[in-house]
């Protein structure tokens, strides 16, 4: 991340009065393996992750909910905040996922097992708003994600972030404009985004949910439900190179085990935009599920993935906001609770139990549901319709849930890279100089 200009750091000044008036914000705090996190990344202090992988850490939608917190509320810090400053001799990364519909920060420190979370932050910012229409990023959309950026940036500035990864997805991959955005974010935030390949997001999927996956299992069908495109990646696991013990090398290790993937141009945001997300009917909801049947059923005419899920010895993992909401809806949460939804388990009845209950409800009791809220009432049902796509041509009784994905997996690559052997990253910083 390049040294802010004179006009960021006015900003940032700026912003750091506000807190003052306006007291905490409202992060969404998430993570990955044996990781923990610190009462000042969010509302919640966790504990390291139970044997099963799951992380045992809460998310507060709140935010997400169209009760967004002023750009400049941030968290209060104390003079003797030890959180001000990186540990001696130790990386601070960060990992930032600009997506068509979020955008999500982690900052982190790297952990014998996995990470320590310090900080954390979510936004719906729909960036991709509109663009299914008119091909393009909208003004007021692009608006809306520089001043979600401009609080990440500060974020990152704040805790001393050293090594870092920001990467762009399919609203910027897609539209016509999104290289000139990509220039304006730089400008503006001094963020340096970088618009990845499909290929690419979705093994950083994988990477960062790879802890979830069951270790007894043959195969693994892993899916991303985005905002403008979905992801879909088929695991062969007895290709794993070593003993499974969810360690950062067995998380990059996984990505041998990738056999066929794919990624189709419909996400929530592209459906419900094409057939509407407000108000759905039954005869909606079954032409949502023929439309993204069909680039499905291609995938699997190719790979023939539904005869091995038959054999029994295989499931489903799924990250994405789709999963993550039914589980919550499920599990009749009365509050969004990070620890409770990452590592359940679905099967297909649940899943579509909860369908079949979403649907039934108008917008406004969609809204009124804690697990929903305003934000993605629209959204929910689109990618219930891709969820039941997915089950009908692949029948498959054992769902995982993952709160946790791309940001993960950036985490995780990066500190897995700085632990190679030779890599001047492993090594302090002040043996390094000496070194010299």
């Amino acid at each position: 991340m390049k040294r802010p200009s004179d006009n960021q750091r006015a900003a940032r000044q700026d912003l750091e009065k506000k807190s003052k008036r306006n007291g905490r914000s409202k992060n969404t705090n998430s993570g990955n393996g044996d990781w923990e996190s610190s009462p000042r990344a969010g509302r919640y202090k966790s504990k390291s992750t139970a044997r099963d992988g799951r992380s045992d850490f809460s998310d507060d939608r709140s935010a997400e909910r169209g009760k967004d917190p002023d750009p400049g509320a941030h968290p209060k810090f104390s003079k003797d905040d030890s959180l001000q400053k990186p540990l001696p001799n130790r990386q601070i990364y960060g990992a930032l996922d600009l997506g068509t519909n979020n955008c999500r920060l982690l900052v982190a420190k790297a952990t014998r097992r996995g990470f320590l979370v310090v900080d954390a932050f979510s936004r719906i910012i729909r960036l991709g708003e509109g663009m299914s229409q008119t091909g393009i990023l909208s003004e007021e959309a692009m608006g809306r994600t520089i001043e979600a950026l401009k609080m990440c940036s500060w974020k990152m500035h704040r805790r001393g972030v050293s090594r870092s990864r920001l990467i762009a997805t399919e609203a910027c991959r897609s539209a016509r404009n999104g290289s000139d955005f990509i220039e304006r974010v730089r400008s503006e935030t001094g963020l340096e985004l970088e618009i990845i390949t499909q290929e690419t997001e979705a093994r950083l999927a994988v990477s960062g949910c790879a802890s979830l996956i069951d270790k007894k299992c043959e195969w693994s069908l892993v899916f991303d439900i985005g905002g403008g495109s979905s992801e879909l990646i088929w695991l062969d696991l007895s290709r794993r190179q070593q003993n499974w013990s969810r360690s950062l090398s067995d998380r990059l290790d996984i990505q041998n085990c990738v056999v066929a993937w794919t990624s189709i141009p419909v996400g929530v945001v592209t459906l419900a935009e094409k057939f509407g997300g407000t108000h759905v009917d039954d005869n909606c909801y079954e032409a949502m599920v023929q439309d993204v049947m069909e680039p499905l059923q291609t995938f699997e005419s190719r790979h023939g993935i539904a005869g091995k899920l038959k054999q029994g010895n295989a499931h489903f993992l799924g990250t994405s906001g789709t999963v993550t909401t039914l589980a919550g809806v499920h599990l009749k949460l009365p509050y969004y609770d990070r620890r409770r939804v990452d590592g359940t388990w679905l099967s297909d009845d649940d899943i579509r139990n909860v369908s079949s209950q979403l649907l039934s409800l108008d917008y406004e009791r969609r809204v009124k549901q804690p697990c929903i809220g305003e934000e993605r009432a629209d959204l929910v049902l689109a990618g219930c319709a891709i969820l039941e796509a997915l089950i009908r041509i692949w029948p498959c009784d054992r769902l995982r849930v993952a709160d946790r994905g791309l940001r993960e997996g950036i985490l995780t690559t990066l500190i897995a890279e700085d632990r190679l052997p030779g890599n001047d990253a492993s090594v302090p910083m002040s043996d390094r100089q000496a070194r010299k």
